[in-house]
C-alpha cells in the first residue's frame, strides 16, 4: 500500500505533469519510488473533476494505491498515467507506462487505487411507501460513504416529484436507480392541452390515449377528434409537441 504522505513532498514535481482527458503525463526523469506518487496524483486529478462534474456537496476522500508483486523500474524518459477502469470509484484501475528509450527498455506497470469517498447526499427523512410522490419534506441531505455508490443524488430537488419503486426507509440512501417519475397521465382519462404563445394562454379538452410521466410524449385526441403529440407537463395536462393546435378560447 502506498503511503499518501509522499504525495505532499513531491507536489512540487507533480505541478509539472500535464493532463489530457484521462491521461496524465510527467516529462522529466522518474525514479521507481516516484512511479506511485504519479499515480496517486493522476487518480486525485480524476477524482477530484468527477466530484466537480457530479455536482457532490462538500466531497472529501482518501486514497490507496496498492503495488502488485512485481518490482518498479525507473524511467528515464517521463512517465504516462492512463485511467484504465474507473467505473467504481472504490476499486479503480490507473495504468503508468515509461517510453522506451535509448539502451532503456520501456515497461507498463497497472495499480489499483482504492478511493473512500464521502459527501453530503440526498437521504430518505422517513419511510416512504413506494409509489408515494417524493415532497420536500422527505428528503435531507446527509453525509455518507459513496465509494461505491454510481448514482447518488445532490440536489434534493432532483427527486422531489418523484416516487420510489419500492418502499423507501427512513435515513436510506437515494439512488436514481431506485427512482421513477410518477405516471401524472393515464390512458383513456381526460387531460387538459394548454397552449401558450407569449402572454396568451388556451385551453381545451382532451383524451390521452398512452400512459405518461413528466416531460414523456404521449398522443392525445382533441375535442376535435384529431390525434395530436403532446408532452406531458403536469397531473391531467399536457402542451402540444409539435407545432401550436389552433384553440378557440
Amino acid at each position: 500500500m502506498f503511503n499518501k504522505s509522499i504525495v505532499t513532498g513531491l507536489g512540487g514535481m507533480l505541478l509539472l505533469s500535464t493532463t489530457i482527458f484521462n491521461t496524465w503525463a510527467a516529462s522529466s526523469p522518474t525514479n521507481a519510488e516516484q512511479v506511485p506518487v504519479l499515480v496517486e496524483a493522476a487518480a486525485r486529478q480524476y477524482v477530484l473533476r468527477w466530484a466537480d462534474s457530479s455536482g457532490l456537496i462538500e466531497p472529501k476522500f482518501e486514497l490507496n494505491v496498492l503495488r502488485g508483486s512485481r518490482p518498479l523500474a525507473a524511467c528515464g524518459q517521463g512517465v504516462t498515467v492512463e485511467a484504465v477502469d474507473t467505473r467504481a470509484p472504490g476499486r479503480m484501475k490507473f495504468a503508468a507506462t515509461c517510453s522506451a528509450g535509448p539502451g532503456a527498455p520501456g515497461w507498463r506497470y497497472e495499480f489499483v487505487v482504492r478511493a473512500q469517498i464521502s459527501a453530503r447526499i440526498a437521504v430518505a427523512a422517513n419511510d416512504v411507501p413506494a409509489g408515494k410522490v417524493i415532497a420536500d419534506e422527505d428528503v435531507l441531505l446527509e453525509r455518507h460513504d459513496i465509494s461505491n455508490i454510481t448514482d447518488p443524488v445532490s440536489d434534493p430537488q432532483d427527486v422531489v416529484g418523484m416516487s420510489g419503486k419500492r418502499a423507501l426507509r427512513g435515513g436510506e440512501v437515494l439512488r436514481m436507480a431506485l427512482l421513477a417519475s410518477p405516471t401524472l397521465v393515464k390512458r383513456g382519462e381526460a387531460v387538459r392541452i394548454v397552449a401558450r404563445n407569449e402572454q396568451v394562454e388556451v385551453s381545451m379538452a382532451g383524451e390521452a390515449l398512452d400512459a405518461g410521466a413528466r416531460g414523456s410524449l404521449v398522443r392525445v385526441r382533441n375535442a376535435s377528434g384529431t390525434i395530436i403529440r403532446a408532452k406531458v407537463t403536469g397531473a391531467g395536462t399536457v402542451q402540444p409537441a409539435d407545432m401550436p393546435v389552433s384553440i378557440k378560447p
